[in-house]
């Protein structure tokens, strides 16, 4: 670990020292004592830490340094100072903070053409999803970086419409053979009663909360609905997508939440020692098992030559060492990965 990585805590510190401090000053009474008439090092310094400092300690937080990140935070800064800093004092700076709003503009037109692009190759993918043999959750995201410029705004479009797809359109399909990761488990009736559990509390809550405070309770709504819709498309995925071995890799999914493709060439030493696989799992090591009431342990740990990548919620990627795994039959998935890799 990087001491970027052990200096998290104090970078998210700086973060909401900042913000807050620039907020009590400018949104506050309290600030209001404390600006003057001459106010211009104070509005300077506030656009230092907004424009500077807190994209800075953004990306220190996020560990990841990017040339589109360098661009984008200090632009959206810009845009936070417009909201933040009174009219009235932002006068003097006013081309700065349009200069960012300009920069802005320009990289939503660009992401907005990337959707255009995404939307027009839409007949294709479809057709390359319905020609393939993989998995739905794999081979989506597969046709799609095929035809559109891998990107963060497309990950997440990709993300949700397999969440609309499973909620509404796979009820008819057939669970295909292969080795689940659920059916031993609670999961599934844990997921419907939390589900039953959020729309009786958001027909309850909404009626109270609408009289007091009619946006709020229109945004739990929303919020509520949301997760419902998530709690039904991920019971989907996690039904309809086993583990599937195609070649020389096999997929590994774990509904909507997170799904890998592994190289069998890439597993450096399967772990099966009952000490190790019930003791706490490393930071690096990323687990497909499923939880529900009770503890439980994987089955086996693989440990990988490089990192392997994993796709998470909302198409964010990340890179783990060890791969820990919990199925409805461990023994036929050593038994094939084994085989595989002989």
């Amino acid at each position: 670990m990087t001491w970027i990585e052990k200096a998290k805590p104090m970078w998210f510190m700086m973060l909401v020292l900042i913000f807050s401090g620039n907020f009590m000053l400018y949104q506050t009474t309290i600030g209001s004592k404390i600006l003057s008439e001459k106010n211009h090092f104070i509005v300077l310094g506030s656009m230092l830490d907004l424009i500077i400092l807190l994209p800075l300690f953004l990306m220190l937080y996020r560990n990841k340094f990017t040339l589109k990140s360098a661009i984008i935070l200090p632009a959206l800064g810009c845009i936070l100072i417009r909201f933040l800093i009174p009219i009235s004092l932002l006068e003097p700076y006013e081309t700065i903070t349009l200069i960012g709003i300009v920069l802005e503009g320009c990289i939503i037109f660009f992401e907005v053409l990337l959707i255009i692009t995404f939307v027009r190759y839409m007949p294709k993918i479809l057709t390359d999803v319905k020609r393939s043999n993989l998995p739905v959750v794999f081979s989506f995201s597969q046709a799609v970086r095929h035809y559109v410029r891998n990107n963060s705004i497309i990950q997440i479009i990709c993300s949700e419409l397999l969440m609309l797809y499973y909620a509404f359109s796979s009820w008819k399909n057939t669970a295909p053979i292969g080795i689940t990761m659920y059916k031993k488990s609670s999961f599934i009736a844990f997921q419907i009663m939390l589900m039953h559990a959020m729309i009786l509390e958001t027909l309850g809550v909404h009626y109270w909360l609408h009289e007091i405070a009619p946006i709020l309770s229109i945004i739990l709504l929303v919020l509520n609905i949301y997760t419902v819709i998530f709690f039904l498309a991920n019971i989907q995925a996690l039904r309809l997508n086993p583990i599937h071995f195609a070649n020389d890799s096999f997929y590994l999914p774990l509904g909507l939440t997170k799904r890998a493709k592994i190289d069998l060439s890439n597993i450096e030493l399967l772990i099966e020692d009952s000490t190790i696989l019930e003791s706490k799992l490393s930071k690096d090591t990323i687990d497909f098992v499923i939880r529900d009431f009770e503890k439980v342990c994987p089955d086996l740990i693989l440990k990988m030559k490089t990192p392997q990548k994993v796709t998470l919620f909302m198409g964010i990627e990340k890179e783990y060492n060890y791969v820990a795994i919990k199925t409805d039959d461990p023994i036929e998935l050593k038994e094939l990965i084994k085989a595989k890799m002989n």
